[in-house]
C-alpha cells in the first residue's frame, strides 16, 4: 500500500465526502465493521482483493487508492457555494476592506510581496521566491479556463452584481464588458516558495481561515512581520475586475495528512438576487463540506495536477508556499497615468500586460531592493522576479529583480553593513560611512522606559548615472527591510554633493543592536494600514501613551542631523564648490541708484541651485542684509543666460520664505534686525522658452519699480 497519504485518515475522509458509513462500507466490502475500524485507525491494513472492492464501493479506481494523492469525487463535486442573505435583512454592497487601497499593481506589490516577506521560512536560511506572472487568455484558451472554474454557473450572480448602480457594480461590469466585446481577459499569478503556506483548519483559527475565511485577522506572531492590519490581503480581489481569486497552497505542515495541491477560490461580490434567492455577498469554490448539515458550505479540496493545469494554477516544485490567481486584473494607476510603455508596444492599451509587467518591476525594486541586498556570507530575505505569456506563450521573459539596478547607491550602502566594510567619514568615491542614531523607546501600558535602541545610519554619495530621484533622501525600514518611508534630508550645506542615506531601525539594525525587539514592536505599531510612515496610531495610543509618537519625531531628528554631519564637506571644499557654482548661477546684476532709504543695499551672498525632475529650477538662496538694509523690499527675478540678447524672464512657480523674512505680494520683506535671511523659489517650467538644462540661471533681486538692488 504504497501511497502519498497514510491509508487511514485517507479512508475516513473519504467515506465522510461520500456520506457513507464504516458500517455500510463493511457491508458493501463483505467485512466486519471492526475490520474497516482497524484500517482506519490504522492497526491493520486491507488485502488487495479487498481493495478493490473497497474501489467499487467509493466508485474509484485502484491507481486513486494506491496513490492516495487525491481524493475520490464520490458524491462531492467541486462547485460554487455563495452565501446566504442575512436574515435580518442586512445587506453589503462590497468588501469593505478592499476598499483601503487602490486597485493598482503596485500597491498590490508591496503588499502581497510584504507578505510572502513574512511567511518566510526561517529554518534552512533561504530567502522566500516570489514570481509574478501575468498572462492574457483570448479565444480557445479563455473558453477553457471559463469552463474549468464553473463559468456558466457565475454567469447569473456577475450579471445581477453588474446591474447594481453602485463602486463594486461598476467595476464588474467593465470587467464583464471587457472580456466579452474584446475577448481578452488577464489573469495575474503571484507565486511564493519556501514560505508556509496556508496552514491549518477550513474554519479555525490559522492561516486558511485567515486568508480564505476571515476579514481583519492577520495572523502574524513575529514582531518584524510588515502586516498586522489584515488589510494587506484584501489588495489581491481589489485587483481583480470580478473580485475573484483562485488560490492552491503547498504547505509547510501537513493538514489531512496532505501537503500539495489544497485548492480553494473566493469571490467577493456585492449583495444580489438570482432568481428567487438572495445572496450575501462572497462566494466560495470547493466541495461543498459534508460535516455542515443544510448549510451550502464549500471546504477547501486536494486536487490533482489535471486541475491545477485547467485552473492555471501550476507550481514549479513540492517547495512549500501559496499561489494566488487573481482572475480579471486591471491597474487603475496604468489607466490614469500612462507612461513612456505605451509607446514602445505601440497599440497596447493603456490596460495591456506591458505596462502592468513594467509597473510590478519598478515597484518591487523601489520597495524591496533592500530584502534582496546581500552581503558577505549571508542569503538575501527575498528573490523576486516577474513574467508575461499570452496563451501560455512567453511575451515577456522572466525578469529577475536586481537591487543593485532598482537602487545602485543604496544597495551598495547596505551591502557594505552587511559585509563590515563601512568607514566613518566619506573621504574616497565609493565609500559607505555609517553611525548609530538613539531611539529611545516607551515602555509599554505604564512602564517607565523601553530603553534606548540604536539604530543604523548609513549613507553614501550618488555615483550612479541611473540611479532614480530623488537624491538627498533618507530610507527608512524596520525587520523585514521593505523600505517604509523616504524623507527628504532639509536645511543642507550649499554645495553638498547628491547622496543616498539608509535607516535600519529596529531587527533591520543587526543582531547585536540593543533593545531590538522592543525597537521593532513599537514601530511596527506606528504604521498606518498602508505601511508607508511611522507616525501617532490608535494602536500605538492604545500601548504605549498618546505622546509616545514625538520619539519617532526625535528619531527623525536626529537622523537627519546626523546625515547632514556626514556629507558636510569640508571648508575648503565648500569653497571651491560655491566657485564653481557662480561660474554657472551669475548673482545679482548692475545696480540702480539708491532710492531714498537708509543702510546699505542687500547683497545675494549664497545660491545653491539645480535642475529638478520636472525640469524646474530650484534654488535656495542666502540674502546679506546690512545694518539698516531691512527697508528694502526686494522681489526676486529669475532670467535664462543666453549667448547675445536679452535674457528671457521667467516667472516662479513657488516662493518660499525660509529664514528672516516674508514674502507679501510678491515682495521679500526682511525681519528687522536680521543680518542674513534665506528663501527657496522653483521656477514656472511653462514660461521656460528652452530647457533648463541647457541654460544656465541668473537670479537678481529688483525693487518694485524694476531696479536691480
Amino acid at each position: 500500500m504504497d501511497g502519498g497519504e497514510d491509508f487511514g485518515p485517507w479512508l475516513a475522509r473519504q467515506l465522510k465526502r461520500a456520506r457513507k458509513t464504516q458500517t455500510e462500507l463493511a457491508d458493501a466490502v463483505g467485512v466486519t465493521r471492526a475490520a474497516v475500524s482497524a484500517w482506519i485507525t490504522g492497526r491493520a491494513t486491507p488485502r488487495d482483493e479487498t481493495i478493490r472492492k473497497i474501489a467499487d464501493a467509493l466508485g474509484t479506481d485502484l491507481g486513486t487508492i494506491h496513490s492516495r494523492t487525491t481524493d475520490t469525487l464520490v458524491g462531492r463535486p467541486v462547485t460554487w457555494c455563495h452565501r446566504p442573505a442575512y436574515a435580518d435583512g442586512g445587506r453589503e454592497f462590497g468588501n469593505a476592506a478592499a476598499f483601503a487601497f487602490e486597485a493598482d499593481v503596485g500597491v498590490l506589490a508591496r503588499e502581497a510581496t510584504q507578505n510572502s516577506l513574512d511567511e518566510r521560512l526561517t529554518g534552512n536560511n533561504q530567502p522566500v521566491r516570489v514570481r509574478y506572472t501575468l498572462e492574457e487568455l483570448t479565444g480557445e484558451s479563455l473558453a477553457r479556463f471559463r469552463e474549468a472554474i464553473g463559468w456558466d454557473a457565475l454567469f447569473p450572480h456577475f450579471e445581477s452584481a453588474a446591474a447594481q448602480d453602485q463602486k463594486v457594480g461598476r467595476v464588474i461590469a467593465a470587467g464583464l464588458h471587457e472580456m466579452y466585446t474584446r475577448d481578452r481577459l488577464v489573469l495575474l499569478r503571484v507565486d511564493d516558495y519556501n514560505a508556509s503556506g496556508l496552514t491549518g483548519d477550513d474554519y479555525e483559527t490559522g492561516r486558511f481561515a485567515a486568508v480564505v475565511r476571515r476579514q481583519l485577522d492577520s495572523h502574524k506572531s513575529m514582531s518584524s512581520a510588515g502586516g498586522s492590519y489584515g488589510l494587506g490581503k484584501a489588495t489581491l480581489w481589489a485587483t481583480s475586475r470580478l473580485g475573484l481569486v483562485l488560490i492552491n497552497s503547498t504547505l509547510s505542515e501537513p493538514h489531512e495528512g496532505r501537503t500539495e495541491r489544497r485548492l480553494i477560490g473566493r469571490l467577493d461580490l456585492p449583495w444580489r438576487e438570482v432568481g428567487d434567492k438572495s445572496y450575501a455577498g462572497p462566494a466560495w469554490f470547493g466541495q461543498p463540506d459534508p460535516d455542515v448539515e443544510g448549510e451550502d458550505v464549500a471546504r477547501s479540496w486536494w486536487g490533482d495536477e489535471e486541475m491545477v493545469e485547467r485552473l492555471h494554477l501550476t507550481r514549479e516544485s513540492s517547495e512549500p508556499g501559496t499561489s494566488f490567481l487573481i482572475v480579471g486584473a486591471h491597474d487603475v494607476a496604468s489607466l490614469a497615468d500612462p507612461s513612456s510603455t505605451a509607446e514602445a508596444v505601440g497599440s497596447e492599451d493603456d490596460d495591456s500586460v506591458h505596462r502592468m509587467h513594467e509597473r510590478l518591476v519598478e515597484a518591487i525594486g523601489r520597495d524591496f531592493w533592500a530584502a534582496m541586498t546581500t552581503g558577505g556570507a549571508g542569503q538575501p530575505l527575498l528573490e523576486a522576479s516577474v513574467r508575461t505569456l499570452r496563451n501560455g506563450m512567453e511575451l515577456i521573459p522572466e525578469q529577475r529583480i536586481d537591487p543593485h539596478d532598482a537602487q545602485p547607491s543604496r544597495a551598495r550602502a547596505l551591502q557594505a553593513f552587511l559585509e563590515g566594510t563601512t568607514v566613518d567619514r566619506l573621504t574616497e568615491s565609493g565609500q559607505v560611512a555609517m553611525t548609530t542614531v538613539p531611539l529611545n523607546v516607551p515602555g509599554r501600558e505604564g512602564r517607565r522606559s523601553g530603553g534606548e535602541h540604536r539604530a543604523v545610519l548609513l549613507v553614501t554619495r550618488v555615483e550612479d548615472d541611473d540611479d532614480p530621484k530623488p537624491h538627498n533622501t533618507v530610507a527608512m525600514m524596520r525587520g523585514n527591510r521593505m523600505t517604509v518611508r523616504a524623507n527628504s534630508v532639509p536645511a543642507l550645506e550649499l554645495g553638498t554633493d547628491p547622496f543616498q542615506a539608509v535607516l535600519l531601525a529596529g531587527c533591520a539594525a543587526g543582531d547585536d543592536a540593543p533593545f531590538a525587539e522592543e525597537a521593532e514592536a513599537f514601530l511596527r505599531v506606528s504604521e498606518p494600514p498602508e505601511h508607508d510612515k511611522w507616525g501617532q496610531t490608535e494602536e500605538l495610543r492604545m500601548r504605549y501613551s498618546p505622546s509616545a509618537y514625538r520619539r519617532i519625531a526625535t528619531l527623525t531628528r536626529d537622523a537627519n542631523n546626523a546625515v547632514r554631519e556626514l556629507v558636510a564637506a569640508p571648508k575648503e571644499k565648500r569653497r571651491a564648490s560655491t566657485d564653481r557654482l557662480r561660474k554657472r548661477l551669475v548673482v545679482g546684476g548692475k545696480r540702480s541708484a539708491r532710492p531714498a532709504v537708509t543702510g546699505d543695499l542687500p547683497v545675494l551672498d549664497e545660491l545653491d541651485a539645480h535642475v529638478g525632475t520636472d525640469g524646474a529650477w530650484r534654488i535656495t538662496a542666502e540674502v546679506k542684509v546690512p545694518r539698516g538694509g531691512e527697508a528694502w523690499h526686494l522681489a526676486p527675478v529669475a532670467k535664462l543666460d543666453v549667448r547675445s540678447g536679452p535674457r528671457p524672464v521667467v516667472t516662479w512657480s513657488e516662493l518660499v520664505a525660509v529664514h528672516n523674512c516674508e514674502f507679501v505680494d510678491g515682495m521679500l520683506h526682511f525681519t528687522p534686525g536680521a543680518r542674513r535671511a534665506t528663501f527657496r523659489g522653483v521656477t514656472n517650467v511653462s514660461t521656460h522658452p528652452v530647457q533648463a538644462e541647457l541654460t544656465s540661471l541668473v537670479v537678481e533681486l529688483q525693487t518694485g519699480k524694476g531696479d536691480k538692488a
